[in-house]
């Protein structure tokens, strides 16, 4: 049978299904947003990497530094967290390391794992408070209140405020205090972190009591300060719990252990259903 000739046009279209101005792979060669791979390798780091795999530019020094702070303050938070519980859960099992990852990772939503994105998005609700508020503006503190405000009306979840566990997130501070000297060196504008203290600012009037910024509320404010949109502060907070996960996942694969469940099988669970009773004798079933 002869080959069918394939136009140029054919070729074409087929090459552009998939566009990328990530990558550009040929034999030989790997360039990254046009830089060569092997220049990369041992010149810059990964934080320097994902910037550059997100942003298609390298970072600055300072913006690569305050970037990898973030990234390292999320990566665990003890095997109590459901992500991290799931994927040593899953590694007695029986499933390799990627399925264990896969499944701690899979666990990431809206409520465990969403609220930096959520606060990014809060904190642009108040700096559109502040750009929209008449030609003078409302300043940072106004703006904070308004927005918690109608929150608080709306019974909303505040996202990035407060913890369960730590009267104080000792991950917070040191974030902010980054951020502050970034910005004293021009790195960053400081307004994200200036919004975020308003919001607590806001939050402790409303509620009567303070509720410090948390995790989710300090990378938030460094994501923001770095420009990321609040749907990448999701990913980033991901690729470094990630690595948390893969940790506590391999561990567990070393104790070894099988077929752990969420409590030992000498704590019971809790049964609030029927009481025993019999199936009725006139039910015909499948056998009838």
């Amino acid at each position: 049978m002869s080959e069918i000739p394939i136009s140029e046009a054919t070729i074409d279209s087929a090459a552009g299904w998939w566009r990328t101005s990530i990558i550009d792979i040929h034999p030989g060669s790997i360039r990254v947003r046009g830089y060569a791979i092997e220049e990369l390798i041992g010149t810059i780091g990964f934080p320097d990497m994902v910037w550059l795999m997100l942003r298609g530019e390298l970072p600055t020094p300072a913006q690569g530094r305050l970037l990898g702070a973030a990234l390292v303050a999320a990566v665990d938070h003890g095997p109590q967290a459901p992500s991290i519980a799931t994927a040593r859960m899953a590694a007695t099992c029986g499933v390799g390391l990627n399925n264990a990852m896969a499944s701690g990772i899979n666990a990431l939503g809206d409520v465990h794992g969403g609220a930096g994105q959520q606060c990014m998005d809060l904190y642009a609700a108040v700096a559109a408070r502040m750009a929209n508020h008449g030609a003078d503006g409302m300043s940072v503190a106004g703006a904070a209140e308004s927005e918690i405000a109608a929150r608080l009306e709306r019974r909303e979840h505040i996202p990035g405020f407060g913890h369960r566990f730590h009267p104080v997130d000792p991950r917070a501070g040191r974030l902010l205090a980054l951020v502050e000297a970034a910005a004293g060196e021009g790195a960053v504008t400081g307004e994200a972190a200036a919004i975020g203290r308003a919001v607590e600012d806001a939050l402790a009037a409303r509620k009567g009591r303070r509720l410090p910024m948390n995790i989710d509320g300090a990378t938030a404010v460094v994501f923001a300060e770095l420009g990321f949109p609040s749907g990448l502060g999701r990913g980033l907070f991901v690729l470094s719990r990630s690595v948390g996960i893969m940790a506590h996942a391999w561990e567990q694969s070393q104790q070894g252990g099988r077929i752990k469940g969420p409590m030992p099988p000498s704590i019971p669970y809790r049964y609030d259903g029927a009481s025993p009773r019999p199936v009725p004798a006139e039910f015909p079933g499948d056998g009838a």
